[in-house]
């Protein structure tokens, strides 16, 4: 038999994030926990499909004049309009005069790709700026777009805070009008964010230097519990009549992740502008996947439309925030009462999915090999993986491996 013609392939490694699942499905204990992948669980331990969007589901099936027909380049039109008054606000400037492109995307990965691959054909500057640390799958998605990643101070290990003044004084020293990735919220993986005040600081600094923003939006409402709150760091930088870009994503906040439903949003300086950006994203678009799916913009469309539903979402999104919340204060008790060495309060200062536990890699690995807990090998834990029958697990896990592993 002849060999293959792509015998020359080699095996890939495990994507970090996702391989920690891949890992945790082959182990047969009945104690494993998985807090490697970014995904909300009940206090069961259960995905939820939300009720509202259960509903909204129902009412499109109920819905017999709904084809299956493709979408416009760009989109669902209703998902866009809306989309971009969640994100910017229904009273923004831009949207009335609208100076904001909005093109539905897959996910907030997607979102980000199409920005970046517009961005590297039509920006003059071919260099983004990243915190670091930063969501994995970030570079990857930038540096194939055909931009030059560099990075800025974000976290500081040893204050498991953020590192302000680095950060000013990487974006300060930053090559004027390169783009720069800002977390709009609950930052991936650290759960670090900066106060209003240090927002502001940070919007001066980049105004003054003509950097521009290119803001990750993957967790609105999902962080605080309160939508307009988690979108402060983007409207604030709208508010200035600046230019910017943002990716938003549905998958966490409305539980929708398999549906990939995102949107990339760009605020221009006039209409015109806008119209032009539109259209040089389609170009984008059609040959990568000519147009979005229908049916989970559909589902966000339906909610964000109706008073009644986008109420009852907003009580749904603050129950996961809440039980997130009270997840990093049960670690935290748990952790003081075992009378674990160091000091973990940053367990409830973080926000967000994430928990940077400051675990080193052989920590995490004792922590998988003795009590069959898997995690990033950055210490990164999904606080939306645990619940309050787990969290005693976790702290002796985490004691264990503080007290026994250098």
């Amino acid at each position: 038999m002849s060999d293959s013609v792509f015998s020359n392939v080699v095996q890939a490694p495990e994507d970090p994030i996702l391989g920690v699942t891949v890992a945790y499905n082959k182990d047969q204990n009945p104690v494993k926990l998985n807090l490697g992948v970014g995904a909300y669980r009940t206090e069961e331990g259960k995905p939820l499909v939300l009720n509202v969007v259960r509903k909204a589901e129902q009412m499109l099936v109920n819905d017999h004049s709904r084809v299956k027909e493709y979408l416009p380049i760009t989109g669902l039109a209703d998902f866009n309009k809306l989309s971009a008054k969640l994100i910017f606000g229904a009273n923004s400037l831009a949207i009335v005069e609208n100076r904001v492109t909005t093109v539905q995307c897959l996910s907030g990965t997607g979102s980000l790709r199409v920005g970046a691959e517009f961005l590297a054909r039509h920006y003059h500057v071919k260099t983004i700026y990243i915190p670091l640390p930063t969501w994995g799958n970030h570079i990857k998605v930038f540096t194939l777009a055909g931009l030059s990643v560099k990075t800025y101070r974000y976290y500081d290990p040893s204050t498991r805070g953020l590192d302000f003044s680095g950060l000013l004084e990487d974006l300060g020293s930053a090559q004027s009008g390169a783009i720069v990735l800002l977390h709009a919220c609950a930052h991936n993986p650290t759960g670090v964010d900066p106060t209003s005040d240090q927002w502001e600081q940070i919007r001066q600094l980049m105004r003054s230097k003509e950097l521009l923003p290119f803001f990750d939006s993957a967790y609105q409402g999902f962080a605080s519990g309160n939508l307009d709150a988690d979108a402060e760091s983007v409207r604030m930088f709208v508010a200035d009549g600046g230019e910017c870009l943002a990716a938003q994503s549905y998958a966490k906040n409305m539980g929708l992740y398999g549906e990939r439903v995102g949107a990339l949003s760009i605020v221009c300086k006039s209409a015109d502008i806008a119209a032009r950006v539109e259209s040089q994203l389609k170009l984008v678009i059609r040959p990568m996947y000519s147009n979005p799916p229908i049916h989970g913009p559909s589902i966000v469309a339906v909610i964000l439309k109706d008073g009644d539903l986008y109420r009852e979402w907003t009580v749904e999104l603050k129950a996961m925030a809440d039980r997130i919340i009270s997840m990093r204060q049960q670690l935290f008790d748990a952790l003081q009462a075992r009378g674990t060495p160091g000091d973990w309060s940053h367990i409830v200062k973080q926000i967000g999915m994430f928990t940077f536990t400051g675990l080193n890699t052989n920590q995490v690995a004792f922590m998988t090999t003795e009590y069959h807990i898997y995690m990033t090998s950055d210490g990164r834990i999904s606080m939306a993986g645990l619940s309050s029958t787990t969290v005693p697990h976790l702290a002796d896990a985490i004691h264990a491996a503080v007290t026994n592993v250098a």
